[in-house]
């Protein structure tokens, strides 16, 4: 197993995490040479806040707790795909390095396709590079979210 797989697997845990905590199934983490640095849960539901995105909590935590040189030199390992939201929150963060599960693509079978576009036509069109990995672990990544979303409408 990989470096990246290991950390990619306590992503998916923290999103095995926040479901039971009664949220969207997603979690993020932030490794600084090689340790984890920060860890953070979706909390749309229980915060009331259609902004709680796990990598989003990530950054906003990370901007507080971490120099610019640190968010840096960081990698943001995500149970799922990041939305545009969370891009941008990465990106204008500094963080320059993520490792990705589930691809949007596949969750949007089955939570819907709303607001979809790839984190990497985001990360594109940005000035500075922004290295992405993923999708990786998708069939695990994929089983958390087994039966919490409802069929999208016809």
């Amino acid at each position: 197993m990989t470096t990246d797989e290991q950390f990619l697997k306590q992503a998916i845990e923290l999103a095995r995490q926040a479901r039971a905590a009664g949220n969207h199934p997603f979690g993020a983490l932030l490794v600084l040479h090689g340790r984890v640095a920060l860890t953070a849960l979706n909390t749309v539901i229980t915060e009331q806040n259609p902004t709680g995105h796990a990598e989003h909590n990530l950054v906003a935590d990370a901007i507080r707790q971490l120099s610019p040189d640190q968010i840096a030199r960081s990698v943001l390992y995500t149970s799922c795909e990041p939305c545009a939201m969370c891009v941008g929150a990465m990106y204008w963060a500094g963080i320059r390095s993520m490792v990705y599960g589930l691809p949007a693509e596949l969750l949007a079978t089955l939570a819907g396709r709303d607001f979809l576009i790839p984190c990497r036509d985001l990360f594109s069109r940005a000035s500075d590079t922004v290295h992405v990995t993923g999708p990786l672990l998708v069939e695990e990544a994929l089983e958390v979210h087994n039966g919490f979303w409802s069929p999208p409408a016809a």
